[in-house]
């Protein structure tokens, strides 16, 4: 049965009175407390509290918590800023207010291999992952017709090998590719991108362009990271006779596949599984790592802390 369109219009009105609450600062007591007095002064009812300290002295502090209050778009800025002055400015947060409505702006990169891209348009489509995908970008022509049957722009932006930034001294300048694809990512009608995705997108991006996004470049490496770097990493696993082939999201840094993990999972295999059937269970297990670690980004479920993160999933 589906649902009608007053109990829509309820669920969508609810949404946008329900906001979450980033916050990290240095550990120390009575920051719940402060954050709690805080929205409760203001009549707002917290609906999920999440929170997490790394080291109870001389530690970092973590919290992620979704609230709720009638009208709240109303008055989220002016929230926001009394928040700022009494609570973040005393316990030295670094912070945000995110509205859970907003749907997020999700660009993907891609070059050839399709089973990551075609499983977020799928789950985009299908409202599993609270976004919008206005752009794909690729290296190459053969995923046009595929990506435009979900009624996303397609554009080709060609990279030839020498403007791989990985040829590059230290990668410190954009390439002519990479100036292309920030003027896509930016000019695009309805505003700017909030995420880039990796999604299987084999050429290297330069320090600079991904100081552009800053934890906000997610990339599917077919691999159970730190183990198998770089490429073919399922042909050097049967060489090896792994036991496990595995996947990792992670948000990318200047660093080749060193960025902070969002997400990993693994798959037994045996002696028995030929080349061709390793990555055809690595490329399963590359789209589910994949759509988890997308969606608790869109859901503001991950915290950044050095070079790990906190997930509260």
């Amino acid at each position: 049965m589906r649902p009608s369109s007053s109990a829509l219009a309820a669920a969508a009105t609810a949404q946008a009175d329900t906001a979450r609450l980033l916050a990290t600062c240095p550990d120390r007591s009575g920051i719940v407390a402060a954050v709690s007095g805080f929205l409760h002064q203001r009549g707002v009812n917290i609906t999920h509290s999440d929170q997490h300290s790394t080291d109870p002295e001389g530690g970092r502090f973590f919290m992620r918590q979704e609230f709720f209050l009638p009208g709240l778009e109303g008055c989220l800025d002016e929230l926001a800023r009394d928040f700022g002055g009494e609570v973040a400015a005393r316990y030295q947060m670094k912070w945000s207010v995110v509205p859970s409505g907003r749907k997020k702006r999700m660009a993907v990169l891609v070059s050839r291999l399709d089973h990551a891209l075609m499983d977020l348009l799928w789950r985009v489509g299908r409202g599993e992952l609270h976004a919008e995908i206005p752009i794909v970008i690729s290296n190459h022509q053969d995923l046009r017709a595929a990506v435009e049957a979900f009624g996303v722009r397609f554009e080709h932006v060609h990279v030839p090998e020498a403007a791989d930034a990985a040829s590059a001294p230290r990668g410190k300048s954009l390439s002519v590719p990479e100036e292309r694809m920030l003027e896509l990512l930016e000019g695009l009608p309805g505003g700017p991108v909030d995420t880039v995705v990796l999604a299987r997108y084999m050429r290297v991006l330069s320090p600079a362009f991904v100081r552009r996004f800053p934890q906000r470049i997610i990339n599917i490496h077919h691999s159970f990271l730190p183990a198998f770097e770089g490429a073919d990493p399922y042909r050097r696993a049967a060489e090896r006779g792994v036991k496990l082939i595995g996947a990792t999201a992670h948000y990318v840094t200047g660093r080749l596949d060193k960025g902070p993990i969002i997400e990993q999972d693994v798959i037994r295999v045996s002696h028995r599984h030929r080349l061709d059937e390793l990555k055809i269970l690595g490329r399963d297990i590359e789209r589910q790592v994949l759509s988890r670690a997308v969606r608790w980004h869109l859901e503001d479920r991950v915290l950044v802390d050095g070079n790990k993160t906190i997930v509260f999933a």
